[in-house]
């Protein structure tokens, strides 16, 4: 379950920036709105930094930070860094297939993105919840959480550099029980 809320973190990222996966499949046909209040583009070294209450818009995608930064390397794979605006959290939010009103959103000081390696990483207060309407049923809690979409493999750290350390915090991770068909009939 954890590892399901990672990675669609990281697919729900991607998408943002017209990346090929997504947590809503209609996602990734849909333009992106991208708005900021200034934009600087380098064309010659392929950096775009959008800055102050910047909005990314790609179908239900929605994502929010103090400043974006695109980087698109000689082969054409892209990197993203948002980051939050002093005293916020960056965050996205995505609709997911699995349900009518099913979502994920995740958080942190930093959100990074890696095309190429499809690594999504989560700096300092990093936070992932799934919720059903708004009812959360995951909610994973670190200085630093990470997915890497090829291996499947996730993590969960107590500090902002990708390890733990000895009386830096705790990992937490709260996850609801499934609800079954069965459950629902008697409850009614």
């Amino acid at each position: 379950m954890k590892k399901d809320l990672l990675k669609i973190a990281a697919f729900c990222l991607c998408a943002a920036l017209s990346f090929n996966a997504s947590a809503e499949k209609a996602d990734s046909k849909k333009p992106t709105h991208i708005e900021a209040d200034q934009m600087n583009s380098d064309d010659v070294n392929q950096v775009t930094i959008f800055t102050g209450n910047v909005v990314i818009k790609k179908g239900t995608i929605l994502a929010k930070a103090g400043q974006a930064k695109l980087v698109e390397d000689p082969e054409g794979y892209r990197y993203i860094t948002l980051y939050a605006a002093p005293g916020q959290l960056a965050s996205i939010r995505q609709k997911l297939d699995s349900g009518p009103n099913q979502w994920m959103e995740g958080y942190g000081k930093r959100i990074e993105y890696n095309d190429k390696d499809e690594v999504a990483q989560f700096f300092t207060e990093a936070r992932g919840k799934k919720l059903e309407g708004s009812k959360v049923m995951e909610d994973i809690q670190g200085e630093y959480l990470s997915y890497d979409s090829k291996t499947e493999f996730y993590s969960a750290f107590n500090t902002n550099e990708g390890y733990s350390r000895a009386g830096a915090g705790r990992v937490t991770a709260v996850i609801q029980p499934k609800t079954t068909t069965n459950s629902r009939k008697k409850k009614k």
